[in-house]
């Protein structure tokens, strides 16, 4: 039985040999994903900028238009009151 298992581990070895993960190895991955994060990051960065930004433009502009029509509404009702003004002006 001992020639058997020492065999069954000598076929083992040979056919899945084990793959020692080497001091280069650990390096070459730590510099990958050091530059990965380099590229990523700002991206990233700059993405979440821009949406922020665009959402604050778009509701700078919503109380604008709204602001507008306000301003419309107002204009409208002081031409109201003006030409009541010059009409009882000229009853009186």
């Amino acid at each position: 039985m001992g020639a058997k298992s020492e065999l069954l581990e000598e076929i083992d070895s040979v056919l899945y040999p084990e793959k020692k993960l080497d001091f280069l190895y650990l390096i070459y991955t730590l510099i990958a994903l050091c530059f990965t994060c380099l590229i990523l990051f700002p991206k990233i960065y700059l993405q979440q900028q821009i949406y922020y930004k665009s959402r604050d433009i778009s509701k700078l502009k919503r109380e604008y238009v709204a602001l507008k029509e306000e301003n419309r509404l107002i204009n409208a009702s002081v031409e109201s009151i003006r030409f009541k003004n010059q009409i009882l002006d000229t009853l009186f």
